[in-house]
């Protein structure tokens, strides 16, 4: 099927319903060993002009779920079945031919290096202008207006000079800023940003991030954040799924699961980022293990082999998403965190001796140690010393 007509958005879409919709998605690659269960039966829902973070540590599914709403996962041996509803049309089984006309005009995405999603032997103009000409039929002199002018939005200097630049002649913090240009050519209606900081100095990085956040509200544009790092997205998105072992297992809008997480992979998430506060010689926070292989992986609680509270249910039993307190927070643990049955699987493992839960007392002592230590310097500062008494 190749008539335009085919995928053609449903224009009768209400404004105030959901952009995107996805119902139960599997992406399983065939291998000769068996099925990699990249992305399990994900579920979620995206308003416009909204902004999902997708957290999780790689290898967790979230950059192929991304590439499976968009429909990139194209090699021979993926297979995909779910439902996928952008704009009340669905994604799921159509070929590339039919997905080549939303993709850059209604869906776009910044993949995660620029080194590699830059053609190094073309012209970063002729890149830019390329999908220009080719979605909004336009000749080449206004396509390179156009492209000049994307330039100078992400903030690229000398944007007539660099036009004719080869992606080797640029920074590693510009190739990132044309490749949001190159995405947003055409208007997208949804951004997908693929740690879209990758490789970039801490500087560099928080200027990428203020860039996207600048352009995703001029636009009003819908944004889906793939990134590892809780830190990244926890001023940046209004909504946040954590993803391990190709399923979500905490899902909640940005400040209540900052506020009470319930699942032990976020906890673990948050203690692996560095802080400041530390003291210097800090031992990074690890989480304990390996992922689960996602062709056999264990039964009941995938994360049950590295989680500090793990109890014989967990390792027999795999949790269902459930609802917390909070509208719209939803976790899948049998003893989440912040409860009396978590504190008391807790102190079970902890005279068992078992190391993941021994590391973990340890993280909790320490940040207790730092929370104290913090208390002290405060209130040393608010009280005066002896002399300044007298």
């Amino acid at each position: 099927m190749t008539d335009t007509a085919d995928i053609t958005l449903d224009q009768g879409h209400l404004d105030d319903a959901p952009l995107l919709v996805v119902e139960n998605l599997k992406t399983h690659f065939i291998v000769p060993a068996g099925a990699v269960k990249a992305v399990d039966g994900v579920s979620l829902t995206l308003e416009r002009g909204k902004t999902l973070g997708v957290v999780g540590e790689s290898g967790s599914g979230k950059t192929i779920l991304s590439r499976s709403i968009m429909g990139l996962n194209v090699v021979s041996n993926a297979v995909t079945t779910g439902s996928v509803k952008y704009a009340g049309m669905e994604l799921v089984g159509r070929s590339p031919k039919e997905m080549k006309h939303l993709w850059g005009v209604e869906m776009a995405m910044v993949f995660q290096d620029p080194m590699t999603s830059l053609n190094p032997v073309v012209k970063i103009g002729r890149q830019l202008t390329e999908h220009v000409r080719q979605h909004l039929d336009m000749d080449k002199k206004a396509a390179r207006n156009v492209a000049i002018e994307l330039l100078k939005s992400v903030r690229i200097p000398e944007p007539e000079a660099r036009f004719d630049n080869y992606p080797h002649q640029m920074s590693g913090g510009m190739r990132q800023r044309v490749c949001i240009a190159i995405a947003l050519a055409c208007g997208p209606k949804m951004l997908f940003a693929d740690e879209p900081t990758t490789a970039l100095d801490v500087t560099v990085q928080h200027q990428i991030l203020n860039l996207l956040a600048a352009q995703q509200r001029d636009r009003f544009m819908t944004m889906i954040m793939v990134t590892h790092d809780l830190g990244v997205v926890a001023g940046r998105t209004d909504e946040i799924a954590v993803m391990y072992a190709g399923k979500v297992v905490e899902k909640a809008p940005t400040g209540a699961l900052f506020a009470d997480m319930h699942h032990p992979y976020t906890q673990a998430l948050l203690w692996s980022i560095p802080k400041t506060s530390q003291p210097k010689h800090t031992r990074l926070s690890a989480i304990a293990g390996r992922p689960p292989d996602l062709i056999k992986p264990p039964p009941g609680c995938k994360f049950a082999p590295r989680c500090p509270y793990a109890q014989d249910r967990c390792r027999e039993e795999e949790p269902t998403l459930q609802p917390a307190a909070t509208p719209g927070h939803e976790f899948a643990c049998h003893f989440p965190i912040g409860t009396p049955e978590n504190e008391d699987a807790f102190q079970r493992n902890l005279d068992a001796g078992r190391p993941q839960t021994l590391a973990a007392a340890g993280r909790l002592q320490a940040t207790d140690d730092l929370d104290a230590l913090e208390l002290h310097a405060a209130r040393a500062a608010q009280t005066p010393n002896d002399n300044e008494v007298h």
